[in-house]
């Protein structure tokens, strides 16, 4: 008898993502090898083969088995996300680790950080360790607290060199994204919501994308994981607790049960567009500038909208502007500088960067 479905479903999820890492490695590897064989190989072709040498370059020993690490709250998707990974990492030449960040943002929060990390350890991940961080107040609780979650993944998975790290981010998580982003009046960027890979060189693999909350937490309780629910989750004070237990609830009794699958579609399909519009605004940056690379007003007028306004975010973001700062707001006043022309002033833009029209060009330079 095989296991049930929920702990199927996860265990499917997880060996996908960890075939994608594997593959990658070896394809890293395998650039490596080539690189250094490039030089015996020149010389074999040059007619002056060194006598020392073998009819073919000697096989070069691959860097070690790739190292994959969990970020682990201890809640249940992560929970089983980690159970996932360290059964699927044992039939597999795959090291597993885990990760779990201590925010201190509650009353004991270095005790539960302690449990989680006897929890893996219990499941013979290694390395495990967790990481104390100190929660801003830039862009509010929410966002400060991932700010450091993420910089502290980043260290970690610098520290111990890992492939990837995975995180439990579920269907669910997907569609409520999705609609914080469309509340914000962002663009499709934002609606795409999370990707099933990001961050430096795609560090970050999302496996539950496609599973729902439930099909975790069945998991869990299936495999008598012990789980530890955020109060934070439940706290109306933080905007993504009152989507999640009024706003999808409200949303699924007036429209009907499908509304978070049709979410998450709709990121993956505002993905793939958001995804083709950034490729085209990249080809289009260098047709846009003359000789000395500014940017030409005729030539920004005549792009489609959509792609005119990426030109001109990365434009601002090369200028020095934060990328996280800066909002749709920004951009649509900078375009107005190409499409309603009528002798306005620079328009500031976060990170003392300003935007000017000058003799028919577009100067976007720190101030």
């Amino acid at each position: 008898m095989g296991p049930h479905p929920a702990v199927a479903a996860i265990r499917l999820a997880v060996r996908r993502v960890l075939h994608d890492v594997l593959n990658e490695h070896a394809e890293h590897a395998g650039r490596i090898e080539r690189r250094a064989a490039r030089p015996e190989l020149a010389e074999a072709g040059s007619g002056r083969r060194n006598a020392t040498l073998p009819d073919r370059p000697a096989r070069l020993d691959r860097p070690g088995t790739p190292l994959v690490l969990v970020a682990c709250s201890g809640g249940a998707d992560s929970m089983a996300l980690a159970s996932a990974l360290a059964f699927e990492a044992r039939k597999l030449a795959v090291r597993a680790g885990g990760i779990t960040v201590d925010h201190n943002l509650q009353h004991g929060s270095d005790v539960r950080a302690a449990e989680v990390v006897a929890r893996l350890r219990s499941m013979h991940l290694d390395p495990v360790e967790a990481v104390a961080v100190h929660v801003g107040r830039d862009g509010g609780p929410e966002a400060a607290a991932r700010d450091a979650r993420y910089a502290a993944l980043d260290a970690a998975a610098e520290r111990h060199g890992a492939a990837a790290v995975l995180l439990g981010h579920t269907r669910d998580d997907q569609a409520e994204t999705v609609l914080l982003g469309l509340a914000r009046g962002s663009g499709i960027r934002s609606l795409s919501g999370m990707a099933a890979a990001s961050g430096p060189a795609g560090r970050y693999r999302r496996p539950f994308l496609q599973l729902d909350r439930q099909t975790a937490r069945k998991a869990c309780l299936v495999q008598s994981l012990p789980v530890w629910d955020d109060p934070h989750n439940i706290d109306p004070a933080y905007t993504r607790s009152r989507l999640r237990h009024e706003g999808l609830p409200a949303l699924e009794k007036a429209l009907g049960k499908g509304v978070v699958e049709a979410l998450a579609r709709t990121a993956q399909l505002s993905r793939d567009d958001a995804d083709a519009l950034d490729t085209w605004a990249a080809e289009a940056d260098s047709a846009v500038r003359d000789d000395a690379g500014q940017l030409e007003c005729a030539k920004l007028y005549a792009l489609p909208p959509a792609v005119r306004r990426r030109v001109l975010r990365r434009a601002a973001v090369e200028a020095g502007a934060p990328a996280g700062s800066l909002f749709a707001r920004h951009i649509e006043e900078v375009d107005r500088l190409i499409t309603g022309w009528r002798g306005q002033q620079a328009i500031n833009l976060p990170g003392r960067v300003e935007a000017r029209r000058q003799g028919g060009r577009l100067v976007i330079r720190q101030s």
